[in-house]
């Protein structure tokens, strides 16, 4: 498996908590030291470990706000 590196720049908030205290959040990543894109994945609680996500570009992440915004959830 190739190696890689990643920095996270912000951490924007956290949407869920397993019991067993891994976190589902969405973070400003930079991925092999390239430009930073938001992230939807779980952690573990010590942040060493992830679970599978999704990476979005801030276009991307423009687009899912507003499809978020239309959906009614009632």
């Amino acid at each position: 498996m190739a190696e890689f590196s990643f920095e996270v720049i912000e951490n924007c908030g956290a949407l869920s908590e397993s019991d067993k205290g891994w976190k589902k959040e969405i973070k400003l990543i930079s991925w092999n030291g390239k430009e930073p894109k938001y992230d939807i994945r779980e952690w573990s609680p010590d942040g060493d470990k992830m679970g599978k996500g999704v990476t979005l570009s801030k276009s991307e992440m423009r687009a899912l706000k507003e499809v978020l915004a239309n959906i009614d959830l009632d």
